[in-house]
């Protein structure tokens, strides 16, 4: 094998063979093919795609690069969840704890927030103490005691894709759809679970900006789980409009108590519940149900415990940031669009994420909504309040603002007209 010939044959359109695939893997996780061929065969991926057969061996060549782990000791079934990012969504953190309070266990490896996106381990180190790295023994040991851990992936898991994913971020191919479905299934199966939930996110605030980019993906995505025996469904949910109240780190774990609390956003909510279900469902435990956690406090409890098991303190108090910045509503009416992007590339702005993975993030930082889309606001009410330990970087994150919303006059047609868009727009299984 020369990886040549193989970044020929895919610029050229061909399908790469099995033996192909596995040389080339394994040859660039061994540092045998350099970042630069990669990048080359990596954009001819984006450019001429691939097939599922295609697909399906590139995953298990870089499940095969590392190791595989095995909760079959535990004495209840495994749920995953996995979301393509957006912005506000700290699902996760009030998800993992209430799907464990109803008897299923949740080994949850997440990532850091980059670019717009945030990350839930860039969220829960805003909690003192919390720590995201686990042993492998230690997540099996807090996946026993608690039925939640959410935690990094370790070095051994996939390396292939630790190294492809730095790559592809710095060479304009993170939109590939084969390779964004592998580089998930890869760790989701490797990590071992018994069933995987996706959350994939649909337009201005996700990767997927139109329905039917996300529709191939979800069913590219649940094909690869459901030939490797993990039980896979898919929802696509609306991510033009932020997630919930906040996007920033501490704000949102301070959104996410609350909804374990029994309150928090209607969208939040709404959308933990249905994640929920379908945990449990994929489990094989369709009759528990979610929102009784949520009101009677166990999910509440499985937080508390999941925190403090990851040397966290959950009644400590959270950070906040020392600037804010009110951004008031420049007409009265009603607001019709609050562009997801726009607030998470002034989140990011504002510390709460980052350009490179070396980045430090703010743990204060962000962005607070005081309205949404379908909302009647007045003139110089507050509609923003921004949040940063660095004042100078409000004029670049108001920049990002301008024109990220629209305000229909009372009583015109596009008021009458507006709907808020369903949270969960279709289900792929």
């Amino acid at each position: 094998m020369d990886v040549i010939s193989v970044i020929r044959a895919k610029r050229d359109g061909h399908a790469l063979g099995p033996e192909q695939i596995d040389w080339v893997i394994d040859a660039y996780t061994r540092g045998l093919v350099a970042d630069e061929q990669m990048s080359a065969l990596a954009m001819a991926i984006l450019l001429n795609g691939m097939d599922r057969g295609e697909i399906a061996r590139w995953t298990a060549a870089m499940i095969a690069s590392g190791e595989r782990m095995d909760f079959s000791v535990l004495d209840r079934p495994t749920a995953d969840k996995h979301s393509t990012g957006g912005v506000g969504d700290k699902i996760t953190l009030p998800l993992a704890p209430l799907v464990a309070a109803c008897g299923a266990a949740v080994p949850q490896l997440s990532g850091r927030g980059l670019g717009h996106t945030g990350g839930t381990l860039d969220k829960l180190e805003s909690i003192p103490g919390w720590r995201a790295q686990l042993s492998n023994a230690q997540m099996l040991e807090v996946l026993g005691d608690v039925g939640a851990v959410i935690c990094a992936a370790g070095d051994g898991l996939a390396p292939a894709d630790k190294k492809l994913y730095a790559l592809r971020d710095v060479t304009g191919t993170v939109e590939a759809i084969p390779l964004i479905a592998s580089s998930i299934m890869s760790k989701k199966i490797a990590e071992g679970t018994g069933s995987l939930v996706l959350d994939v996110k649909v337009g201005s605030g996700a990767f997927m900006k139109s329905l039917d980019d996300a529709r191939e993906l979800a069913s590219t995505m649940v094909g690869l789980g459901t030939d490797h025996g993990v039980r896979t469904v898919a929802l696509l949910t609306e991510m033009s409009t932020p997630l919930g109240l906040t996007a920033g780190n501490a704000l949102e774990v301070r959104e996410s108590v609350e909804v374990l609390a029994g309150g928090g956003p209607e969208d939040v909510v709404e959308l933990t519940l249905a994640l929920a279900r379908e945990m449990l469902d994929a489990a094989g435990l369709p009759d528990a149900d979610p929102a009784k956690a949520l009101a009677d406090g166990s999910a509440m409890d499985h937080w508390r415990r999941m925190i403090a098991a990851q040397g966290g303190d959950p009644d400590a108090e959270l950070p906040v940031a020392r600037e804010q910045h009110v951004l008031t509503a420049t007409a009265t009416g009603r607001l019709t669009r609050l562009d997801a992007y726009d607030v998470g590339v002034a989140a990011w702005r504002l510390g709460a994420g980052r350009a490179r993975k070396e980045d430090a993030v703010q743990a204060g930082a962000g962005v607070e909504l005081h309205a949404k889309p379908g909302q009647d606001v007045v003139a110089g009410q507050p509609l923003l309040t921004l949040h940063t330990d660095t004042p100078e970087a409000f004029d670049y994150a108001l920049a990002s603002l301008e024109g990220a919303y629209d305000i229909a006059a009372p009583g015109s047609d596009e008021a009458a007209a507006h709907r808020p868009t369903p949270i969960v727009l279709n289900r792929v299984s």
